[in-house]
């Protein structure tokens, strides 16, 4: 059974067909040892035959079939870059320099076809002042115009920059620094030459140089790339639309008034922006005024967020506003009842019903017959003066009545 166990293990490599058939014997090996007390002596002993012969065929198998699987590789770490790039006197730009094989001459046929046994060594050049995307891009293209490209960045200085082309925001080493730092780089030459002549492409062993086909004159009719063109040694790259040094720069004085105001609101002194006595109080009084226009329309902006808070207030308490009115002044209202109740008070008050004595005595003479009329009862008014003298008692009728 540790045979089996072993061969289920490491199964990969024997065949469906044997691997299905050890599965049933084994099963039936199974089933078949759980019965064992049911089974007769003769059986017993046929199965263990058995078992016997498929123990025998199971290390058969596993020395026939059975192939250890290759350890698997780790994946490879793309490596990290965490330091600029050197300048071309550093030991590491040396030491690459030296490995360079430059007697072995590559063509943009080959490198493109990437069939170059070593990095291919490609130049760009420039000022580098206000560093921007464009330069980046460009940078970026010089890097990957073919495979395993070493890019070299050769940038001017101060001194021939400001003769060649004009004054520069950055200096020399801003601008060095700079370019170190961009991704794409692998070395930089500090004060490039403006023109490139042979005995610095050998001696920095350069490929290609990387510049966009524009002729690059700086007010001469010659352009400085020509003989590179000429050699074959000239590949292009692409501008940048609309994004360049003297863009960034015209953004600059476009808006002066605005970034030497940004800049006094920050500490700057006048002498520090190069600015009068004068202009130095005109932008501080334009800030003032600036900041009080700005806090007027937060204070109003303010007003009308309480304004909006108020009527929102009122909105949520009107309904319940209008429904006590309605329960005070409705018609059905607390105080319509309290008057109609003073009403009923007052009506009382001011006309009372009559006696219980004589509403009686109306009562029965409505529903009794009329009371005879007594001696001396003046008020009925069926009663005539001739009768009254009638019923009078006087002396001369007792008189003749005696006689």
């Amino acid at each position: 059974m540790a045979s089996a166990e072993k061969v289920t293990e490491n199964g990969e490599g024997v065949s469906s067909g044997v691997r299905r058939k050890l599965s049933l014997r084994l099963g039936n090996m199974y089933v078949n040892s759980c019965q064992a007390d049911f089974v007769s002596p003769a059986m017993s002993s046929n199965m263990s035959r058995k078992r016997s012969h498929a123990e025998a065929l199971v290390p058969a198998v596993e020395k026939k079939h059975v192939f250890p699987l290759a350890p698997i590789a780790p994946p490879l770490k793309k490596p990290t870059i965490c330091k600029p790039a050197p300048f071309a006197e550093d030991e590491e730009a040396v030491r690459d320099r030296n490995s360079c094989n430059y007697n072995l001459k590559i063509t943009q046929e080959m490198a493109k076809a990437g069939l170059s046994p070593r990095p291919i060594r490609v130049y760009a050049d420039g000022i580098y002042d206000l560093f921007h995307q464009g330069h980046a891009r460009q940078l970026m293209q010089a890097k990957n115009l073919f495979p395993n490209v070493y890019l070299i960045v050769g940038v001017c200085s101060d001194a021939l920059t400001h003769s060649r082309k004009g004054r520069t925001v950055m200096s020399e080493d801003e601008r060095y620094e700079a370019v170190r730092h961009c991704r794409y780089v692998d070395e930089v030459v500090p004060d490039a030459p403006w023109t490139l002549e042979d005995e610095f492409l050998d001696y920095h062993k350069i490929d290609f140089v990387a510049h966009d086909d524009i002729p690059y004159t700086t007010g001469s009719e010659t352009d400085v790339y020509a003989h590179i063109k000429a050699r074959g040694m000239f590949v292009v790259t692409e501008r940048t639309e609309g994004v360049s040094t003297s863009d960034v720069v015209s953004r600059i004085v476009k808006d002066y008034d605005v970034y030497v105001r940004r800049n006094l609101a920050r500490g700057y002194s006048a002498k520090d922006l190069n600015v009068s006595y004068i202009s130095e109080k005109k932008y501080r009084l334009q800030n003032k005024i600036d900041d009080l226009k700005k806090k007027g329309k937060e204070m109003i902006e303010d007003m009308e967020g309480k304004r909006t808070d108020l009527i929102a207030k009122w909105e949520e308490k009107s309904r319940e506003f209008i429904d006590t009115f309605l329960m005070l002044f409705g018609r059905d209202g607390r105080l319509t009842q309290y008057l109609t109740e003073k009403k009923d008070s007052v009506l009382s008050a001011l006309s009372p019903p009559s006696s219980p004595k004589a509403l009686s005595q109306s009562s029965e003479d409505c529903n009794s017959p009329p009371a005879k009329s007594t001696k001396f009862d003046f008020s009925s008014p069926s009663r005539s003066g001739a009768s009254l003298v009638d019923d009078d008692y006087s002396d001369d009728d007792y008189e003749s009545a005696s006689a």
